[in-house]
C-alpha cells in the first residue's frame, strides 16, 4: 500500500494579489508561505519519508526543500515536471478578477474537462491531469508499496490526482479545495486508492508512522 501526500506549496504574492502565476519564472514563497513551509515540514517530520518529489517550479522547490530538510534520516529529492502546473497559456501572469470576465472562465469552472487555455502554450485541464496522474502511478511503482512518499506541487494538479484517486468526472474537481501548505494523503491499494485526508493543515501526521 503506497501512501502519497500530496502537499501544495506556500503562499506566493501572485497568490496573495490574486495573480495566475502559472509557469512564470521567479515566483518564490513570500513571508507567510515560508512559515507555512516550516510548519508543514514539522507535520511531516514524524514520517520516514521514502522521497520527496516535486514540481520545477521555484515555490514548490522551496516548499520541498523545507520538507526534506527537516526528516531525521536525508531523504532522496527528485523532480517531475508532470507535476508542474498547468500550462495557462496566454491567461499566464493575469489578474483573476480579470480572467472571471473571460467567457472561458465559466468553462474551467463548471465544465473543466474541455477548458483548453489559449495560445501556443496552453494546456488542457484533461491533458494536465493525465500527467500528473501517470507521474504518481510511475513513483508509486518505483518506491514500492511500503513507501510513505510526498509530492509537492500546485492546487490544479493536487485536486485533479485527488479527483482521480476518488473515481469522480474532471468536472467535479472545482469542488475540491486545496490550500497553500495542505496536506492530502492517498493510500495506493491493489483494490483502488483510498483517499484519507484532503485540504488538512491541522493535526499531527503520527497515524501515518507504522506501528512497532
Amino acid at each position: 500500500m503506497t501512501t502519497l501526500i500530496l502537499v501544495r506549496h506556500g503562499r506566493t504574492k501572485a497568490n496573495a494579489d490574486g495573480v495566475l502565476a502559472g509557469w512564470t519564472p521567479g515566483v518564490f514563497l513570500d513571508k507567510h508561505g515560508e512559515s507555512q513551509a516550516d510548519a508543514v515540514a514539522a507535520r511531516l517530520s514524524v514520517v520516514n519519508l521514502a522521497a520527496v518529489v516535486a514540481s520545477p517550479l521555484e515555490r514548490t522547490q522551496q516548499t520541498a526543500g523545507v520538507i526534506a530538510a527537516q526528516q531525521a534520516v536525508g531523504v532522496a529529492r527528485h523532480t517531475d515536471e508532470r507535476l508542474g502546473e498547468c500550462h495557462y497559456g496566454d491567461w499566464t501572469g493575469r489578474p483573476l478578477k480579470e480572467l472571471s470576465k473571460e467567457p472561458m472562465w465559466s468553462v474551467v469552472q463548471a465544465h473543466p474537462s474541455a477548458a483548453v487555455f489559449p495560445g501556443p502554450e496552453g494546456e488542457s485541464l484533461a491533458q494536465m491531469q493525465h500527467r500528473a496522474v501517470g507521474a504518481v502511478r510511475d513513483w508509486n511503482a518505483r518506491l514500492g508499496e511500503e513507501a510513505i512518499y510526498v509530492a509537492v506541487s500546485h492546487g490544479d494538479v493536487i485536486k485533479a490526482i485527488i479527483a482521480d484517486a476518488l473515481g469522480v468526472h474532471l468536472d467535479q474537481f472545482q469542488r475540491i479545495s486545496v490550500d497553500p501548505c495542505s496536506v492530502s494523503i492517498i493510500r495506493y491499494t491493489k483494490l483502488r486508492p483510498f483517499v484519507l485526508r484532503t485540504n488538512d493543515t491541522g493535526d499531527s501526521l503520527s497515524s501515518l508512522v507504522p506501528a512497532k
